[in-house]
């Protein structure tokens, strides 16, 4: 099993560089492959900028192999160059955007494919905002204010990224309607990472994540850790 980075935007800047680091030091450090993926980004046509910022932005924390990967829609998410590009990769990047049609872009993808081998391999899978939200179970559109079927890596919860901003206001909805899942809040420049070696995740960065469980609500700073017991670990493959 690899390592999961959930962050909840606001990202390439500020203090998600400790969360961004830690993920390039567990994909094997300077030298390892790094993958942009900017599909969250291309509805607004944003993805060229986006992907060349998240390019500079490893880049300037010491990646030497850093590229931003044409898969856009569903169409170059089928792409066998695109796929076999990223089983090369040691660590893949979602950005954040639009996150039903990110979704809708990966899901049954070669490309997802690709990502979820390199998940079972040992690799890291990162996603911010959007592209941490379609790693879940669930996931609440903004956009179209539905709640949608995830790819699934995180079985059973919901991230909600932005959660010091915007993201809390879902709270309340998405209580009643996934009355059996987990909430992670996850505010922005904040992430969390599955690297405890004795089973837990790790809070970085500026603010707090937020564990919704039925009955309470569980608070965590940076540097706290969240074990398997609240929050589980993702799936094995």
């Amino acid at each position: 099993m690899g390592y999961l980075v959930l962050e909840g935007g606001a990202e390439f800047g500020g203090r998600m560089i400790e969360a961004d680091r830690r993920a390039l030091a567990l994909a094997g450090g300077k030298d390892a492959v790094v993958a942009i993926i900017p599909a969250a980004a291309a509805p607004d046509e944003n993805h060229h900028h986006a992907g060349r910022n998240g390019v500079e932005w490893f880049e300037g924390i010491g990646a030497n192999n850093v590229t931003s990967l044409s898969v856009i829609d569903h169409a170059s998410a089928q792409s066998q160059e695109l796929a076999e590009q990223l089983s090369c990769s040691r660590l893949i990047y979602l950005l954040g955007g639009f996150p039903s049609f990110l979704a809708r872009s990966l899901a049954g993808t070669r490309c997802w494919q690709s990502i979820r081998r390199l998940y079972q391999n040992g690799g890291v899978i990162a996603g911010s905002s959007a592209g941490a939200m379609v790693l879940c179970e669930h996931f609440y559109d903004p956009f179209e204010q539905q709640i949608q079927i995830g790819l699934n890596l995180m079985p059973g919860t919901c991230v909600i990224p932005h959660h010091n901003a915007a993201g809390s206001r879902w709270i309340e909805r998405l209580k009643s309607q996934l009355p059996d899942a987990i909430l992670l809040g996850i505010d922005e420049e904040t992430g969390l990472i599955n690297d405890v070696p004795a089973g837990g995740w790790t809070v970085y960065g500026r603010g707090r994540v937020v564990l919704y469980l039925k009955a309470e609500r569980r608070l965590y700073a940076a540097g706290k850790i969240i074990d398997y017991n609240d929050l589980p670990a993702p799936v094995r493959g």
